[in-house]
C-alpha cells in the first residue's frame, strides 16, 4: 500500500514542475540511467531493480511533458 501512495507523489512531485524543469528532470534522470547501467555492467549495482524504477519515473515525466503539450492545442480546438 505504501508503494502505491509513493507512487502518487513520484507523479505530484512532477506536475508540480514547469516545462523546463521538467526537461532538466527529465535529462538528470537519462543521465542516472546512463550511470546505473554502467555500475550494473561493472557489477557495482547491488540490484537492478533501481534500473526499472528509473526507467519508469523517466517515462512518467515524458507522459506528463506529453499531456503539458497537448494542453495548449486543446484548448485551441475548444475556442474555435
Amino acid at each position: 500500500m505504501a508503494d502505491k501512495k509513493q507512487k502518487q507523489n513520484v507523479v505530484e512531485e512532477l506536475r508540480k514542475l514547469d516545462g523546463p524543469a521538467l526537461t532538466s528532470k527529465l535529462a538528470e534522470l537519462k543521465q542516472q540511467l546512463v550511470e546505473q547501467h554502467r555500475a550494473h555492467a561493472a557489477q557495482e549495482l547491488p540490484s537492478a531493480h533501481v534500473i526499472r524504477k528509473t526507467r519508469r519515473e523517466i517515462a512518467k515525466t515524458l507522459t506528463l511533458m506529453g499531456e503539458a503539450a497537448r494542453k495548449p492545442a486543446e484548448k485551441k480546438e475548444e475556442d474555435k
